[in-house]
């Protein structure tokens, strides 16, 4: 029977191509399931070969051990330059959705407590 190896909701497209290519590399027999157009199947890499699984794991821990430490080099680097993505400059960049956004969430906010002021008043 089949085991679940490798969600893939919320995966990079990249990532996962990586991951794909690492198990083809190593022969390991696997297939993908989509979650579907309503998103409510699994999106994931599954093992057919459930005696597979502590190689396949190893696999991708490993990798993703590697990616994590990849990913914080960059980051560093970018911040060593000056260039790391901050909040500040991600709501300068686009500061009409960010004032969109702080409207939406005060107004959110107010319906929500706006029965409760009414019976406290």
């Amino acid at each position: 029977m089949a085991v679940l190896l490798f969600h893939l909701r919320n995966v990079p497209e990249e990532e996962a191509e990586e991951v794909r290519r690492l198990l083809d590399e190593h022969g390991l027999d696997t297939f993908e399931t989509r979650a579907g157009f309503w998103g409510l199947g699994v999106a994931a890499i599954w093992l057919r070969d459930p005696h597979e699984l502590a190689r396949a794991r190893t696999l991708i821990d490993t990798y993703q051990q590697a990616l994590g430490e990849r990913v914080r080099r960059e980051h560093d680097a970018l911040a060593e330059r000056g260039e790391a993505p901050t909040l500040g400059r991600r709501l300068a960049r686009q500061p009409l959705r960010t004032l969109l956004l702080a409207l939406l969430a005060a107004a959110v906010l107010a319906l929500s407590l706006l029965p409760f002021l009414w019976l406290a008043g």
